[in-house]
C-alpha cells in the first residue's frame, strides 16, 4: 500500500480522500494531500483509535477500506484488465504498449468513484455552448448556476469527485442532455457530446455504457481516437502530434509527449 502524507499527489490522493469524503470527513478530492486533507486524516485516525499523525499507513488504509468493503468487492468487476489494453492493440492495429502508455498517461487513473459511479468532470463552458446548439440562451439561466454555466473555460469551479455529480444534477434541471453532454467521463474523459462519435444513438446510452465498465470507457477512447485520425501517430511513435491532437496546444507545457514517449520506451522492453 502506498504510504501518503502531507504534499503527496495523484490518483492515491484522490482514493484517499474519496474514502474519507464517504465517510462523512469534508475534503475536496483534487489529488493534493494539503493541510484540510492531513487534518481530515487526523480526525479519522482518531476516532478509530489510531495514533493521530496524519500519515496514511498499512493501518488507516486497512480500516478505510474495510469500511468500505462492500464497494470495493463490487468494484472488481468494473476494472481494466491488461487483455484489454492487448485487444484493443490489435483492433486498432498499433503495438500494445502505445495503448499502454496512454493508458498511463492520459488516463485519469481509475474509470469509477468509490461508490461505483464513473468519474466525471463538468465544463461549464461546453455547457453554455450546448444549451445554444439546442435553441436555449443561456444568459437566461445564469443567475443562481453561476457555478455551472459561463462563456469561456475556467477551471475555479472544479469540484472534483462525487461533488462533480452536484454540479450535473444542478446543469440537468435546467436541460438534461446538455448536462450529460457537457461533462468528460470516464477513464480517458471523454465529453459527452462526443457520444455519435464514439458509437451511441444518444448521450444517455453513452453514460450508461460508462457506468457499466471501464473496458467500456477504453472501447470509447479506441473509436474517439479513430473519429479523430490519431491512430496513425500510435503507429508511427509520433507522440507530439498525438498530444497536441488529444491534449490541445498546452501539451507541451505538461510535457505529455515526452512522458508517452518514455512509458512507451518502458512497455516496449515489457512486450518484446
Amino acid at each position: 500500500m502506498t504510504v501518503l502524507k502531507l504534499n503527496a499527489k495523484g490518483d492515491s490522493v484522490r482514493l484517499l480522500q474519496e474514502l474519507l469524503h464517504k465517510n462523512g470527513y469534508d475534503v475536496s478530492v483534487d489529488g493534493t494531500f494539503g493541510k484540510a486533507t492531513e487534518n481530515a486524516v487526523k480526525a479519522f485516525q482518531l476516532k478509530n483509535n489510531l495514533i493521530s499523525d496524519g500519515i496514511v499507513g498499512t493501518k488507516t488504509w486497512t480500516i478505510l477500506q474495510n469500511l468500505s468493503a462492500d464497494t470495493f468487492v463490487s468494484m472488481q468487476n468494473k476494472y481494466l484488465s491488461e487483455q484489454d489494453l492487448i485487444d484493443l492493440a490489435a483492433q486498432l492495429g498499433v503495438p500494445a504498449a502505445a495503448v499502454k502508455c496512454v493508458y498511463e498517461v492520459e488516463s485519469s487513473g481509475r474509470g469509477f468513484l468509490t461508490d461505483g459511479r464513473p468519474k466525471i468532470l463538468f465544463e461549464g463552458h461546453i455547457f453554455w455552448k450546448q444549451l445554444k446548439s439546442k435553441g436555449i440562451d443561456p444568459k437566461n439561466h445564469v443567475l443562481g448556476n453561476e457555478d455551472i454555466l459561463f462563456p469561456k473555460w475556467t477551471k475555479a469551479f472544479y469540484k472534483g469527485g462525487s461533488d462533480e455529480y452536484e454540479r450535473l444534477g444542478k446543469a440537468k434541471k435546467i436541460n438534461e442532455d446538455a448536462a450529460l453532454e457537457s461533462a468528460s467521463w470516464g477513464i480517458f474523459q471523454i465529453l459527452g457530446l462526443h457520444y455519435k462519435k464514439v458509437g451511441y444513438n444518444s448521450v444517455k446510452d453513452f453514460v450508461d455504457a460508462h457506468y457499466q465498465s471501464e473496458r467500456n470507457h477504453l472501447m470509447a477512447f479506441g473509436k474517439f481516437i479513430e473519429s479523430e485520425g490519431l491512430i496513425k501517430y500510435l503507429k508511427n511513435c509520433d507522440w507530439a502530434r498525438f498530444a497536441f491532437r488529444y491534449n490541445g496546444p498546452g501539451y507541451a507545457s505538461n510535457r505529455y509527449d515526452a512522458k508517452l514517449a518514455a512509458a512507451y520506451k518502458k512497455y516496449s522492453a515489457a512486450y518484446a
